[in-house]
């Protein structure tokens, strides 16, 4: 959906690390006829798109798909949606309760990706507050010092008197 706000998976990964929202991971190829079902029915969601203001939204395609085995926990099928907590951690509890068992990360609908965004707000939705800690390591601009000016005393004219008739 055109709506979303979308990032790679890289830069989505620091994001939801920098603000402690949690992230939701599309895996889905071009060529995939379940994809492309799937695809309208999740983009024209307004309840989908809602929750989504709660995530760090990350939509892989084709060769954009991560490689490391934890993206796959159950399997290299597509689509499937995984949620993970701002350490990058799978939430692997999080998952299409109402699927087939055997591929608990796939999804063919919104009704059912909005009931697992919801569990992954319930779940990880207290992540979003950054520890303390994490405030020492910011980066803080040096505030620029301008240069002293000497400012010249106003000069005071003396008041005269003049008449309305002699104006």
């Amino acid at each position: 959906g055109e709506n979303y706000e979308w990032y790679t998976l890289e830069d989505g990964l620091k994001i939801s690390k920098d603000t402690g929202k949690p992230l939701m991971l599309i895996i889905h190829k071009s060529w995939c006829g379940a994809c492309k079902a799937f695809k309208p029915k999740f983009a024209e969601s307004s309840e989908a798109l809602q929750l989504s203001k709660n995530f760090v939204m990350v939509n892989t395609i084709d060769d954009e798909e991560p490689k490391e085995d934890k993206y796959a926990p159950d399997g290299g099928y597509i689509p499937r949606i995984l949620f993970l907590d701002s350490q990058e951690e799978v939430q692997q509890s999080i998952y299409n309760k109402k699927g087939n068992p055997t591929y608990k990360f796939y999804y063919y609908d919104d009704k059912t990706v909005v009931d697992s965004m919801k569990e992954a707000l319930e779940e990880l939705g207290s992540q979003t507050v950054k520890p303390f800690e994490t405030l020492e390591s910011q980066t803080v601009q040096p505030v620029e010092v301008l240069e002293m000016q000497t400012v010249k005393p106003v000069e005071v004219l003396e008041t005269q008197t003049v008449k309305a008739d002699e104006l």
